[in-house]
């Protein structure tokens, strides 16, 4: 029998399902295998894999394998190694694009060689855990995932095992993205559709390693011999390196992004564990989904734009003027003692109306 509490509780229930407007029809086992298929390679960021921005397609399957990777990773110009967890060999992991409707298919591949059971969490999905249980795999096993992608937006996908091992595994370098587009592309406030030239994918890393009675960082032999003394410098909430895509560097010098005047640059950037604010010094975010979904109209003119933890934002950028673009998080101790900062090399022509110096330095005159 019914309490009066659970009786209260499925009258609710009931007004909020008769509210909700009509729930889309189910697609069975034999309508998916209807559809078509398309086998996607990945590519490690900050470059993203060949897409189209819009579709008169209808849905399909879209295939990607990935294949988990533990490994040391040299994370700054000192040569400090993390012992890192990775998805397909980088950090971050590659980006995934499909469209909004179609269905991602993956296999996730744990190779024999590595030493810990890991799995995939996509903030995407519609699901508990957003896959986790039902991709969970240990050294030598692989696993096929689908999810429906019913949202558009750019969305983080994480390596979630099972309790501390979760932020050890994603601090460790295992998380990635997945931009949902809508089918009929990018709109800005108006309504009005939108395209880039380029698409850059940034991941932000918090790093916490371990140091020795003398200050200096710690090596170790294996990840099982690094998790203890990890895990205390991971309570103090105090990351020791905070980096895009996996090192002090590795987005600047030789492996600065390039542009030119005149290209319109999509930036996707995520952090799966703090929260950053992303600025393009000397420009700006002409269209930003700071949330990163793009059923909502972006925002203009943004000078910095906020990434939540957990989460992954899009700007839209048209470079205005050639130079080296530092692009860093605003937590300006973070970018310049801790490392994240990246630089945009854009060439083309200067333009003096935007931006010019009247007047050299020289000494101050005196009267």
């Amino acid at each position: 029998m019914f309490t009066r509490r659970q009786a209260l509780m499925g009258a609710a229930a009931a007004a909020m399902l008769a509210a909700m407007p009509p729930m889309a029809a189910f697609a069975n086992e034999a309508e998916i295998e209807a559809l078509p298929r398309e086998q996607v390679t990945l590519v490690a960021p900050p470059f993203v894999h060949a897409h189209q921005q819009a579709t008169k397609e209808g849905p399909k399957v879209v295939e990607f394998t990935m294949t988990i990777e533990e490994k040391p990773v040299v994370i700054d110009d000192e040569g400090t190694v993390l012992q890192g967890m990775t998805f397909d060999g980088s950090i971050p992991g590659p980006m995934m694009v499909v469209h909004e409707g179609d269905y991602v298919e993956l296999t996730l591949v744990n190779p024999g060689s590595n030493s810990m059971p890991h799995n995939i969490d996509f903030h995407a999905a519609t699901g508990a855990l957003g896959g986790g249980a039902l991709t969970l795999v240990n050294p030598g096993e692989q696993v096929k995932l689908r999810f429906k992608a019913t949202r558009a937006g750019t969305f983080v996908y994480h390596c979630a095992p099972e309790g501390p091992m979760i932020p050890w595994h994603v601090v460790s370098g295992m998380s990635g993205t997945i931009m949902v587009l809508p089918r009929d592309g990018l709109k800005n406030d108006k309504g009005e559709q939108i395209t880039y030239d380029k698409v850059f994918y940034i991941g932000e890393n918090d790093f916490y390693v371990p140091r020795d009675e003398d200050g200096n960082f710690k090596t170790y032999e294996s990840h099982g011999d690094s998790y203890a003394d990890t895990l205390e410098v991971m309570k103090s909430l105090t990351p020791t390196h905070v980096v895009f895509n996996g090192a002090k560097g590795a987005l600047t010098g030789d492996n600065a992004m390039k542009a030119r005047v005149g290209e319109t640059v999509l930036i996707v950037h995520s952090q799966a564990n703090r929260d950053t604010r992303p600025h393009l010094i000397g420009g700006h975010g002409d269209y930003v989904w700071e949330e990163g979904k793009f059923a909502n109209p972006p925002a203009k003119d943004l000078e910095t734009w906020f990434i939540r933890g957990g989460s992954a934002g899009a700007a839209l950028y048209t470079f205005l003027q050639p130079g080296v673009y530092a692009y860093v998080n605003h937590n300006l101790i973070e970018a310049v003692e801790l490392g994240a900062t990246a630089h945009f090399l854009v060439e083309g022509d200067w333009n003096d109306d935007l931006m010019k110096q009247v007047e050299a330095p020289g000494p101050i005159p005196t009267h």
